[in-house]
């Protein structure tokens, strides 16, 4: 079964999309309003906003939420990961890009970004991804997996700019975190944008999505 989504229509021509993937326990809802910002900016742009399904997650006891994974703990990033669950949740993502490309806008005019657990996914689909996409954007996200999806990585991807925003005060995807990410993607040669947003914690600023909009303007200019 596939993702049901909240899809924010381009207004002008739709020549680029933008799928967005919201963090653990949200809804593609949350994001809605900054889409709606986004889309001021950006005419030709379609931004789809997915919903996670729901499943039991270990860190917050069980309970069941909206989850892409499994988050077993935030003490240890890089250990005991759902390589399955994020897995499953790769291929949706994936018929969500294919969607958009059967419906004419080719790879390298869709963006895939999301925030916390959906910037993990963002990164841990796009790097393997063999479409070249025009762009990956990250917001207090981290890279799950590090050393096998690095592994894994295509040089499709490597071709790929990432957007990591990340606030240096952030106390459930510590900053550390992000700043790991950023040193291994560049080591491996991937093109990194990382902004450090001071004293601003898990969440989202004006200057970030300020950023994000420069970003995706790059990306996905209007075609005139």
């Amino acid at each position: 079964m596939g993702l049901s989504s909240v899809v924010v229509r381009a207004r002008a021509a739709h020549t680029g999309s933008v799928i967005f993937v919201h963090g653990l326990g949200d809804s593609g809802y949350g994001w809605e309003p900054v889409a709606q910002i986004l889309s001021r900016t950006l005419p030709h742009v379609k931004f789809v906003l997915p919903h996670a399904p729901e499943q039991p997650v270990t860190l917050n006891g069980g309970m069941r939420m909206p989850s892409w994974y499994d988050i077993r703990s935030l003490d240890k990033i890089a250990g005991n990961e759902d390589e399955d669950g994020m897995n499953a949740s790769m291929r949706k993502l994936n018929e969500l890009i294919r969607a958009e490309i059967d419906g004419g806008v080719p790879a390298n005019r869709i963006v895939l970004g999301g925030f916390s657990q959906g910037g993990a996914m963002t990164l841990f689909t796009g790097l393997q991804s063999e479409l070249q996409l025009a762009g990956l954007a990250v917001l207090s996200g981290y890279l799950p997996m590090r050393e096998r999806i690095m592994n894994r990585a295509t040089d499709a991807s490597k071709k790929v700019p990432v957007f990591h925003g990340h606030g240096t005060a952030d106390e459930v995807i510590l900053f550390q975190y992000g700043e790991m990410t950023r040193n291994v993607l560049q080591k491996s040669g991937h093109s990194v944008d990382f902004h450090a947003y001071n004293h601003m914690g898990h969440s989202t600023c004006d200057d970030e999505i300020r950023d994000l909009q420069a970003f995706l303007s790059t990306c996905i200019p209007e075609i005139t």
